[in-house]
């Protein structure tokens, strides 16, 4: 006797709209904060961003976004949760790495989604999976430098091109 799939079946037309719809919204990136969003659309627009400062709610916003709890980003940013929680609350600023950081994170979650057919929660369990392509490491566990975030992007875009990831 069968047990019935739990599994959904896999509807491909569906699939390839999704996929075509995502890619025609995704022109820039934004993060939202305090009282206004950052948006940017091309390297100097980030570098100015990053020289400003972020606030320190969008690594929540991030974690959120990635499937991750704050603690874990708070540690890969090297933060102490006390040192987040005061300038959290008294609204100031990431330092540029960070704030950098957090802006490579948003273009990754965004293309990590748009590779898994705007599909946020299979992304999320991809990164959180060792990867052949990534030295059989976590791809999540990589988020700790400028270095790894971009070895993330690589394996995505081989995976989204055919090659193994």
């Amino acid at each position: 006797m069968k047990t019935p799939s739990k599994t959904a079946k896999f509807d491909t037309s569906k699939s390839i709209k999704r996929a075509k719809t995502a890619r025609k919204k995704r022109a820039d990136w934004s993060i939202k904060g305090r009282n206004e969003e950052y948006v940017w659309s091309n390297k100097l627009e980030r570098v100015s961003i990053i020289r400003k400062g972020l606030p320190y709610e969008s690594i929540e916003l991030v974690s959120k976004r990635m499937g991750l709890p704050v603690k874990q980003l708070l540690t890969l940013l090297g933060v102490p949760q006390t040192t987040y929680n005061k300038k959290k609350r008294e609204k100031e600023l990431l330092s540029g790495r960070d704030s950098e950081v957090i802006l490579l994170l948003t273009e990754l979650i965004d293309f990590g989604t748009e590779v898994f057919n705007n599909e946020l929660e299979k992304f999320q369990r991809w990164l959180k999976k060792p990867n052949v392509s990534l030295g059989g490491v976590k791809p999540d566990s990589l988020f700790d430098s400028v270095t790894g975030i971009q070895e993330v992007k690589n394996a995505l875009n081989r995976l989204e091109y055919g090659n193994m990831a």
